[in-house]
């Protein structure tokens, strides 16, 4: 999938889906920022925002924490929930996005963790997805059932993570 079919699978679609352009629009209205901390999309997050013109107004960085321990050095999600929990667990989700906000100096965190697929992680099945949001006043973790192969589920939480921000903008 290239970049603009991730964007408009992911940024268009209905059911309260928020485009990346708009998302954009509202934090350069209300002069404020966005970081990611992201585990299954690995940086797609990053790439469908910053395909959109004046994003570098708005958009501070991302954290591509693939490897579990790396959730814990670069992002600061807890060791001892992860070897409890495993890397796939909504508080996860919600350490992630915490961890975008304050490492990279944003008004506002996206955490993403989730398995694609097309087989399970640590007993959690394809599709499942956790998308947490950090910022002022705000701490909290959406859970997605997505379907379809890996390029689908990974579309489908970028997605979801632009929804749950767009909600939060609007």
């Amino acid at each position: 999938m290239t970049g603009t079919a991730a964007r408009n699978a992911s940024a268009e679609g209905g059911g309260g889906h928020m485009r990346a352009e708009t998302l954009i629009t509202h934090l350069i209205e209300r002069g404020e920022t966005v970081a990611t901390a992201e585990s299954l999309t690995a940086g797609l997050v990053c790439a469908t925002l910053t395909e959109i013109p004046g994003s570098s107004a708005v958009f501070r960085g991302g954290l591509i924490v693939y490897a579990t321990d790396l959730k814990a050095t670069l992002a600061g999600v807890d060791e001892a929930l992860l070897a409890a929990h495993g890397a796939v667990h909504p508080e996860v989700a919600a350490q992630l996005a915490a961890g975008a906000r304050d490492r990279c100096g944003a008004t506002w965190g996206l955490g993403l963790t989730g398995v694609a697929g097309p087989g399970g992680q640590d007993g959690v099945a394809p599709g499942t997805v956790h998308v947490g949001l950090a910022g002022p006043g705000v701490l909290t973790v959406r859970t997605l059932d997505l379907s379809g192969d890996r390029a689908s589920v990974r579309a489908g939480a970028v997605a979801g993570a632009f929804a749950l921000l767009g909600e939060h903008l609007a």
